[in-house]
């Protein structure tokens, strides 16, 4: 099951590890993706912190940490192909994956069915 925020990050969980990425929204709003900074491997993060950098043809924002925890892998295409964000933002397109994460953070999330209500009112 995916989790979204209101700044269109997702975190999806899988076992031990949380996998983070920029929603299907936020791609389209973005543009064409020419450059993704991403964070280094082992670095720990708490809700809100900057994870990362995306930059398109038409701007560059940054990318917050859903839920806190320890960065254990690094999406390493996109450092060669950003435009995987945009093809498969929700799959091939993910950012990063986090271990040591606290679970109860994704209570003060969205499910996909209210992130889509939300991106609604937009």
């Amino acid at each position: 099951m995916k989790y979204y925020t209101e700044d269109h990050e997702w975190v999806e969980i899988n076992g031990d590890t949380a996998t983070i990425g920029i929603s299907e929204y936020a791609a389209e709003q973005l543009g064409e993706i020419t450059y993704v900074e991403l964070p280094e491997e082992d670095d720990d993060f708490i809700i809100g912190d900057c994870l990362g950098e995306v930059e398109s043809d038409k701007t560059s924002c940054d990318i917050y940490s859903p839920i806190s925890g320890t960065v254990c892998h690094v999406n390493e295409g996109l450092a060669y192909d950003p435009s995987l964000i945009n093809e498969s933002p929700e799959d091939k397109g993910w950012i990063c994956k986090l271990e040591n994460f606290d679970s109860s953070e994704l209570d003060d999330m969205m499910t996909e069915d209210a992130y889509l209500k939300f991106i609604d009112t937009l």
